[in-house]
Parts: C-alpha cells; structure tokens; sequence
C-alpha cells in the first residue's frame, strides 16, 4: 500500500494546496494531509480553523485523510508507516529550502521518500504568507482559498 503525508501548517490552505491534494489523491492509496504543530511558529488562524478547512477540501477524496503531529514528518511517517512525503514546490526558492529538509529527512530515515510536486503555473503564485498579509489588511483574500471554504463565508 502507497501511504504519503503532505505536511505543511495551511495557515490557511490554498488553492494551490488544493491543486497538490488533487493530484496526490490520484497517486497514492492513502494521503494524510498533515497539519505540523510548531510551536516556534505563530499561526495565523487557529488550528481547529485549519483542520475543518483541510476537512472540507479532503472530503471529496475517499483516501484523503487529515491530522495533525508534533514533532518530526520523518518520525510521523515512521508512526504511520508512509514512505512519501509530498511538497509542493512554487519556484526556485521553494525548491531550494525544500531540498535542504529532503536531504536532512533522507539522512534521518532512508526508506523515506520525498517527492516534490510543482504547482499548476496558474496557482504559483499564491502563498499561504501572501494570503495572510492580505486577510490582515482586510483584502479580498477569498479568491486564493478552495472554493468549498468560500462557501463558508
């Protein structure tokens, strides 16, 4: 069985999370949509908001899951016995900071696998970052979300 985590912290998810989801759940068998508890990191949005939003979006796939962890992606993937981790990849930085944790995470447990995805070109663009400073400045920052979230609003 082909069992991935797609770990991140979705303060909020995107639609370009969304997008990777997508086409993950095609892929795998099982997707844990991993929600990281860091707490060095300062959220912007609640972790239960989180969750039911990353709830939302799974829902449409039988196989997608979601949790949250504490800790190390390795050692949840050990925990759950996934041997992929996804990341999602928007550009040559994304890429450069995501190679130096998959390396890192390749030392720390070798049967572990990570696969970067890149974004669909349209959705590069958007970052759960970008999408915060334009929810603090009260923007229409709705239009970066999925659209089933919309619907909450």
């Amino acid at each position: 069985m082909k069992i991935a985590v797609f770990p991140g912290s979705f303060d909020p998810i995107t639609k370009g999370h969304e997008n990777i989801i997508r086409r993950i759940a095609s892929l795998f068998d099982v997707v844990y949509i991993a929600i990281g508890k860091n707490s060095v990191k300062k959220s912007l949005f609640p972790l239960e908001k989180r969750l039911l939003w990353i709830e939302s979006v799974a829902k449409q796939f039988a196989n997608v899951q979601t949790i949250t962890y504490n800790g190390l992606t390795v050692d949840l993937c050990e925990k759950i016995d996934a041997k992929y981790i996804i990341r999602g990849i928007r550009n040559e930085a994304d890429f450069r900071y995501e190679n130096d944790i998959a390396q890192t995470n390749r030392i720390l447990a070798p049967t572990i696998e990570t696969i970067f995805l890149t974004t669909a070109p349209e959705l590069s663009f958007i970052s759960s970052s970008i999408v915060r400073d334009i929810y603090t400045h009260n923007g229409n920052y709705q239009q970066f979300l999925p659209d089933i979230i919309n619907e909450w609003k």
